[in-house]
């Protein structure tokens, strides 16, 4: 086996000896790798791209690196952090998109890669992005506002169900509108639940029977699905029939767990078209168990109510009385009044006399020749009084007098003096002397005696029989 650099005519490869040295060109890894990168995109400016999201990893650069692939190949893929901020969505392993991007190298590793413009998700992906952002937009502008909404009849005469004419959904709400109801005029308007022309049939059908005005209710159903089964329910054409309606619609798209535009902008979701049939009208016979109960009850409130009248009727009878007994009685009254005017005229009278004598006595006895008597009579006894008062208050005074006359010669100095007392005041100031310490020796001192005076000089002094020097 010959070595794997030879050249031999089976290998397809030229014998480097005999090329034309006119006809070698030799590149570097660079001069290369730069044309291949000029020729890739030359050839492909901009090219659309499916694939599955794998290795995802975003550095604190803000940069998307990735690889995308499918069964067969793989690509190196990056997104810049500019486009980044444009992705409705959270890239993620596994996650299959659709992309834009140009074709590049990367000249350091000499491997091709993809930089990518725009990314979305590929197949549901998208239409849940769709549902979301269609959603988000008819919140913020008032569609889903509750007080919008229209109040569903209590009792409709007639229920359009914009449905699919074949299916289980259709036969269920005929089933349960006809055993709990059968009385309501049932109309099935026949539509495209999914698939295209779905859209336009459903908007067709709530704008005809909006134009009837006949119904009393509207019923939008279908069965469950995936998202893009229930995508005609999704749409904001169907979203703007269903608000504009004049007639109150029910929703019961899919099952409890589908949830679509159309749920949010009815007048009344139900979770499955079995529940809105059963929301669209009450059940007759509850209505008859419940009529039967008020006629009872009304039956029973009119029986108390006229046994209560009669009573009243009755009582009434008992309290009339006959005309001649009550004329009787108003004369029996009217002597009895009589009765009492004349005693009490006759006691007023008496009462009268006796007060006009009690007067009388009062004149008489107010007579100004009584007066004066009294006065008189009054005057004298005050004489008699104030000359007993007079006199005994001057010999009060008298005896008083004597008393603190006697007082006064008790306690004057000179009748002190006269009982052999003496009085030394110190000299010049004429200080009285208490004690010896008040004087000195040879000074001179002055004693007050009953009939005249001595001055004297201090020659010695004692206190309590000790001589003070």
């Amino acid at each position: 086996m010959p070595p794997p650099n030879d050249f031999s005519e089976s290998s397809g490869f030229p014998d480097p000896a005999e090329t034309p040295s006119a006809r070698k060109t030799i590149y570097s890894v660079s001069e290369l790798t730069s044309r291949i990168k000029n020729l890739l995109e030359e050839s492909f400016s901009f090219v659309w791209i499916r694939g599955e999201i794998s290795n995802f990893r975003m550095p604190s650069s803000g940069h998307c690196y990735f690889t995308l692939k499918d069964d067969s190949a793989q690509i190196a893929a990056v997104m810049f952090r500019a486009q980044n901020r444009q992705i409705k969505f959270v890239p993620e392993d596994g996650l299959s998109i659709i992309g834009l991007g140009r074709l590049s190298v990367y000249e350091p590793r000499g491997s091709y890669q993809i930089i990518l413009e725009y990314v979305e998700p590929a197949g549901i992906g998208a239409l849940q992005i769709a549902f979301e952002k269609l959603k988000r937009r008819l919140a913020d502008e008032g569609y889903f506002d509750e007080r919008r909404k229209k109040p569903i009849p209590y009792l409709p005469r007639k229920i359009s169900v914009i449905t699919s004419p074949s299916g289980a959904v259709v036969h269920d709400i005929i089933t349960i509108i006809g055993r709990r109801f059968p009385d309501v005029h049932l109309e099935i308007v026949p539509v495209k639940v999914q698939g295209t022309g779905a859209e336009d049939d459903i908007v067709a059908a709530l704008r005809l029977v909006n134009a009837r005005a006949d119904s009393d209710v509207i019923i939008l159903a279908r069965g469950g699905g995936s998202l893009e089964d229930l995508q005609a329910f999704n749409s904001e054409a169907v979203a703007m029939a269903v608000f504009s309606s004049r007639i109150p619609v029910i929703s019961a798209v899919g099952h409890e767990t589908d949830v679509t535009i159309a749920d949010f902008i009815a007048d009344l979701r139900a979770p499955t078209p079995s529940a809105a049939a059963e929301l669209a009208v009450p059940e007759k016979s509850e209505l008859l168990r419940r009529h039967r109960e008020l006629e009872q009850a009304l039956r029973n409130g009119l029986k108390r109510h006229l046994e209560k009248l009669n009573q009243n009727i009755k009582d009434l009878k008992r309290r009339l009385v006959d005309p001649r007994r009550k004329i009787q009685e108003l004369w029996l009254r009217l002597d009895d009044f009589s009765s009492r005017i004349k005693r009490l005229t006759a006691l007023s009278v008496r009462r009268d006399k006796e007060r006009l004598c009690g007067l009388m006595r009062r004149l008489n006895s107010n007579s100004p020749k009584a007066l004066v008597q009294k006065m008189r009579s009054r005057l004298d006894v005050d004489k008699h009084n104030l000359a007993a008062n007079i006199s005994f208050t001057l010999r009060s005074k008298r005896s008083a007098a004597v008393e603190t006359a006697i007082k006064l010669e008790s306690l004057n100095p000179l009748a002190i003096l006269r009982r052999g007392y003496s009085v030394t005041r110190t000299l010049p100031d004429r200080r009285v002397v208490s004690h010896p310490d008040q004087v000195s020796l040879e000074q001179q001192v002055e004693i007050l005696l009953a009939d005249g005076q001595l001055v004297c000089n201090v020659k010695g002094k004692t206190h309590h029989g000790q001589e003070i020097v």
